[in-house]
């Protein structure tokens, strides 16, 4: 089993009195961060199992709660508060393309006549197409388009090869 911890979210305040936590998601939609059993907690550095013993999204809102298993009071909760919630690499379904936004992250990007653009820092959900954001020397957004922008993802070179110039160069 490897180690790779992949971040799906945030412990960000206590929820009643009987040791449940909100949580912020970076699962999309953010529900589904409760489908992953078990969680990896990182509590004062080190990265603890922690099994959710029931959970819940309410209808229309935001907030997500969960109750972890030996979190018993409010002052328990509070204690993982800004506490990274991840899951290994085995937990998640098998993605069609062969990476998740995750892989892509700190990937180089370099563009057809060579020029090394920046690395990857993020990818951003604009409702058309995701965009990549680059920083090097310059920040460029970068449509994540395939044969359009994106022509090649070498994840065991940490590369990516897109079709775009330098001078369409977002500033910071």
């Amino acid at each position: 089993m490897s180690n790779e911890k992949l971040l799906i979210g945030r412990i960000n305040g206590v929820y009643g009195v009987k040791g449940w936590v909100k949580v912020f998601s970076h699962t999309s939609p953010l529900g589904n961060i409760l489908h992953y059993r078990p969680w990896w907690v990182k509590r004062q550095g080190e990265w603890v199992e922690m099994k959710v013993i029931d959970s819940h999204a309410p209808q229309g809102g935001k907030a997500i709660v969960a109750h972890l298993e030996t979190i018993n009071s409010r002052e328990q909760a509070r204690e993982l508060m800004g506490s990274d919630i991840a899951v290994t690499r085995e937990q998640l379904p098998d993605d069609e393309s062969g990476f998740y936004w995750t892989d892509l992250i700190g990937c180089q990007v370099e563009n057809l006549q060579g020029v090394l653009l920046g690395k990857v820092t993020e990818l951003l959900e604009t409702g058309a197409h995701d965009v990549m954001r680059v920083k090097g020397e310059a920040s460029h957004l970068i449509p994540f388009v395939w044969d359009n922008y994106i022509l090649d993802v070498d994840l065991e070179q940490q590369m990516i090869k897109v079709n775009w110039q330098p001078e369409e160069v977002e500033q910071d």
